[in-house]
């Protein structure tokens, strides 16, 4: 049985690339650095802060600069938040569909709830989220299970009615550790490098639209 769908934001629901791209960027150009084209920032975006900084600038959180730059970079991101972000192609009537079958969607993010809110009261959703858990909404965030859990908690459902889907192993880690079934986006941000096929996933689709048949009527 199911009785409500949960999506990632980045790289399943919306394609934020750009926006977080330009912030990256943005910051690059204020140390002097070059920018990083958009081929190279697309497979990085779910990764968010910690994997842009990375790309730009060769640091991770054990470096002494890191917090300052992770700073600077969010605040380019809250400039630029909806510049260029869009709800991919096929998510929307996804949605309506999901609606007309009488199941509630939802959002489980990484991302703070600073940029969260605002991005998601901006996007064209045809029929407004149930709940929207954001990375620190409980603390913690993916691959933790507290987000997924809260998530259904929310929706007054048990783990194991929701489905989750996303386009990162976090993603597929967490819905898998409540016991969710798991469907990993294929058109998201997904690197050269990483196994998405060792990922654990109940399935895969490379379309949004694809989701409907595995969906009850």
């Amino acid at each position: 049985m199911i009785k409500a769908v949960l999506f990632d934001l980045d790289g399943t629901l919306a394609d934020t690339a750009a926006d977080l791209g330009g912030a990256l960027n943005r910051l690059l150009l204020e140390e002097g650095l070059p920018i990083q084209p958009y081929s190279a920032i697309r497979p990085i975006a779910s990764h968010g802060a910690r994997g842009l900084l990375e790309l730009g600038f060769g640091v991770t959180p054990a470096d002494p600069r890191f917090a300052e730059l992770r700073q600077r970079f969010l605040d380019h991101y809250a400039y630029c938040l909806t510049a260029e972000t869009t709800l991919f192609d096929g998510i929307a009537p996804l949605i309506e569909q999901l609606a007309a079958r009488d199941l509630a969607w939802g959002i489980v993010t990484n991302k703070p709830a600073r940029f969260t809110d605002p991005l998601v009261a901006q996007l064209s959703w045809p029929v407004p989220p149930a709940v929207i858990v954001s990375g620190d909404t409980v603390g913690v965030a993916k691959p933790d299970p507290k987000p997924m859990r809260f998530a259904a908690e929310q929706l007054g459902l048990p783990a194991n009615l929701c489905w989750y889907v996303g386009d990162a192993e976090r993603d597929i880690e967490a819905g898998r550790a409540v016991e969710m079934k798991t469907v990993l986006a294929g058109w998201g941000y997904i690197a050269d490098a990483d196994r998405p096929h060792e990922w654990g996933a109940d399935f895969s689709i490379r379309h949004p639209l694809e989701l409907l048949p595995h969906l009850p009527v």
